[in-house]
């Protein structure tokens, strides 16, 4: 099944962006993209993750091995790497966030992101999460299967807005985002462990059912939690950088955590136990009462 959705349907300019026609193709699609949004700090964050990628290849040799993969004293995740790469683990998630890069930290707060992102979610917004920076190492770096954001963290009620943003310019030879428009109103949907873990079997999922966004240094695509959407490998001769915030209404908390089948299905056993008052996080806009008693 080929897209029915265009990109112009999703596609929006960052200095004349119509704040409510965006919020509404974004609950009609799943996803939009607001062309040059993040511009001013590209540069700052682009050094930033240079150098977070320098210290983390030099405490490679101190990795410790985990489920998901081998994670570095800088919380830098390693996947394994192909088998023509020039060592045998590849970056996946940097290990740069909002406590190691002011940049980083600055950007989650710029107005016209939180402009739209309020006109999506309403006035009481916090971030959720600090941060995370994908990284595809260049002549292989990794695919990431089609997949629902809300497989490694299902909310309990709208879940969070996901504004990723490109720091270089990004294709499709050098794994540009792919999105299934309209597909976060399908529910969630049953994942399957995969090399890049959890993802949708890709026998019901091709990448033919997807839309490619590619896009230059600040773009930023707003998506879904529940929005099908994955990228492809990196083939180019140099690294694919993204970075990543994540929004979401002050009174929503997750109910379920993972990153493989059988920890996600343990997660979904203490659902009941999850209390938003244990999630607190930092308030980007509006006020949180207090709900206590």
């Amino acid at each position: 099944m080929t897209p029915t959705i265009s990109l112009s349907d999703l596609d929006f300019q960052s200095g004349d962006v119509d704040i409510q026609r965006a919020a509404e193709a974004f609950k009609t699609h799943g996803a939009i993209v607001v062309r040059g949004l993040l511009g001013a700090y590209i540069a700052a964050l682009h050094s930033d993750i240079k150098a977070a990628v320098r210290q983390s290849l030099a405490l490679l040799h101190r990795a410790s091995a985990i489920p998901e993969g081998w994670r570095t004293p800088n919380n830098t995740l390693f996947i394994p790497a192909p088998d023509h790469y020039e060592r045998d683990r590849q970056i996946m998630v940097l290990g740069i966030n909002y406590h190691t890069s002011a940049a980083f930290s600055r950007s989650a707060f710029h107005p016209p992101t939180l402009d739209i992102v309020e006109a999506i979610l309403g006035p009481n917004i916090e971030l959720y999460g600090t941060g995370q920076c994908l990284y595809k190492e260049p002549v292989g770096g990794h695919p990431k299967h089609l997949h629902q954001d809300s497989a490694y963290f299902e909310h309990r009620y709208e879940g969070p807005v996901g504004v990723l943003t490109y720091v270089v310019p990004t294709d499709l030879d050098n794994g540009a985002l792919h999105v299934v428009p309209g597909s976060h109103k399908l529910g969630q949907l049953d994942h399957i462990d995969t090399f890049s873990h959890l993802g949708l079997d890709d026998g019901e999922w091709p990448w033919e059912r997807a839309l490619a966004i590619p896009g230059q240094p600040g773009d930023a695509i707003f998506f879904h939690v529940k929005t099908v959407h994955g990228s492809k490998q990196n083939h180019s001769d140099k690294p694919r950088p993204v970075f990543i915030h994540r929004y979401r209404r002050a009174d929503d908390y997750v109910v379920i955590r993972g990153t493989t089948t059988k920890n996600r299905a343990e997660s979904a056993k203490h659902l009941a136990t999850e209390k938003k008052e244990s999630q607190h996080s930092i308030m980007v806009r509006g006020f949180r009462p207090y709900n206590g008693t």
